[in-house]
């Protein structure tokens, strides 16, 4: 009687126990939206940055969008899921553990970089930075493809290629001159400063095809969220603010699915994580 109950509880168990185990898989080793929190152009912009940090320095960073930590890895903290998370992907070079990956999970308004285990602790400071300064104020604003856009490309020229180019993250403030200290700060905030305006100027600059006017406004919209069971769909819209021209088309928003093996977009080095890096929410 005793091993038919206990059979019994395992039995009602096991469903639960697997479910705390799953986690998300990935279609590629670059970008993963399955929040649809990205716009396409961007979306192509960043894949295109993490390719060439990973030909040019063998440095594998991820960015990852969910809706939502339900359904995936119940037990634990937020970090506790990313580095997980982390580890079940094994981003990174297995013998300088030196991946990245970028979190943002929309619905539940959290986000994390989580670092390799061969980043030293100096750049858990930088990543905090990152995301106070860039990732978190854009979303607050509304305007998390944009965020998530500048926050990975500060991520790789502040931490992936100084850390690839054997350099120390940089000293807090406070422990170099004043002086020095503004001069690199300013000169950080001009180089990010144009980078921004560039790209948005460029955003501006799409042509309306009726008109042929720049201004061509694109946005997107989600009509059902993609699930574990089955995909969702969403709608680019485009706009033009002179001649009222609008169209619009519908997407496939692929499905979260949960599984031990690496999809077919490739797969990562089989890197590690002990918890560094920085979180944040809005």
């Amino acid at each position: 009687m005793k091993r038919f109950a206990l059979i019994f509880s395992l039995i009602i168990a096991l469903p639960s126990l697997l479910h705390a185990q799953s986690w998300p898989v990935y279609e590629n080793t670059f970008v993963n939206d399955y929040a649809a929190a990205i716009d396409e152009d961007a979306q192509t912009r960043i894949r295109r940055s993490l390719e060439v940090l990973r030909e040019e320095t063998g440095v594998e960073a991820t960015v990852l969008t969910l809706y939502s930590r339900g359904g995936f890895q119940a037990a634990g903290s937020f970090e506790d899921f990313a580095t997980g998370l982390f580890n079940h992907w094994g981003i990174g070079n297995a013998q300088r553990n030196d991946g990245i990956l970028i979190l943002v999970i929309t619905q539940d308004r959290e986000m994390r970089i989580e670092l390799g285990a061969g980043y030293p602790g100096g750049f858990d400071r930088e990543a905090k930075d990152i995301i106070e300064r860039i990732f978190i104020p854009a979303f607050k604003n509304g305007n998390m493809s944009q965020g998530i856009e500048d926050g990975t490309d500060a991520t790789l020229n502040r931490i992936a290629r100084v850390h690839a180019a054997g350099q120390d993250a940089p000293a807090p403030s406070g422990t170099i001159s004043g002086l020095l200290a503004a001069l690199l700060g300013l000169a950080g905030f001009a180089s990010f400063g144009a980078l921004i305006f560039r790209r948005r100027i460029g955003n501006s600059l799409r042509r309306c095809p009726k008109c042929h006017q720049r201004g061509l406004v694109k946005t997107k919209e989600i009509i059902e969220k993609a699930t574990r069971k089955k995909s969702g769909e969403g709608k680019n819209i485009l706009d033009c603010p002179h001649c009222h021209y609008h169209t619009s088309h519908l997407y496939t928003i692929s499905r979260i699915t949960a599984s031990s093996s690496s999809s077919s977009g490739g797969s990562f080095g089989g890197g590690s994580s002990s918890g560094g890096g920085a979180s944040g929410s809005w």
